[in-house]
């Protein structure tokens, strides 16, 4: 009688079609091949956070951290975190308000510009790659989309 617990030595099982058909599924594959990319072509110590919160000072100079992490999509303690490390690595400065000493203002310093920039071009390049087998129009669809679901499930964790 043969042992039917014995591992099967054949190829790799592929995924169940329960998993393919699932959005979130196919979502968490397109995000850890980014992460992987994104460290290869862009920079393996600039996080993708890190990222959005350097475009997001640059952009609003002076805005507080409560409402730029509204604005990229980070509660307030990580984004805390995420300031705290860029600052420890003199990207950005962070500023008690004059009219409450609980806000903490972020500017970007010289060297967090210039990272910024770096990582900016090689991000865009990284963009081009990424879509590169689809032309204009559907990278506009594809973008559209995109925005349009993450917005849809942004709002299914407000609607709780």
């Amino acid at each position: 009688m043969a042992d039917e617990t014995a591992p099967s030595t054949s190829a790799t099982p592929r995924p169940p079609a329960a998993l393919t058909t699932a959005p979130g599924y196919q979502v968490r594959r397109l995000y850890q091949a980014y992460l992987a990319v994104w460290i290869r072509a862009v920079d393996p110590l600039l996080t993708g956070p890190q990222f959005a919160v350097l475009q997001v000072v640059d952009a609003s100079p002076g805005h507080d951290q409560r409402s730029l992490a509204s604005a990229v999509a980070l509660d307030t303690s990580t984004m805390t975190d995420v300031a705290r490390r860029l600052e420890k690595r003199g990207l950005i400065v962070r500023r008690t308000a004059a009219d409450d000493g609980r806000r903490k203002l972020l500017y970007l310093t010289e060297e967090g510009k210039h990272t910024l920039d770096d990582a900016n071009r090689r991000a865009r390049l990284l963009d081009e790659q990424l879509l590169e087998p689809y032309g204009p129009q559907q990278r506009d669809d594809i973008t559209h989309l995109l925005a349009s679901l993450a917005d849809h499930w942004e709002q299914l964790t407000e609607d709780g």
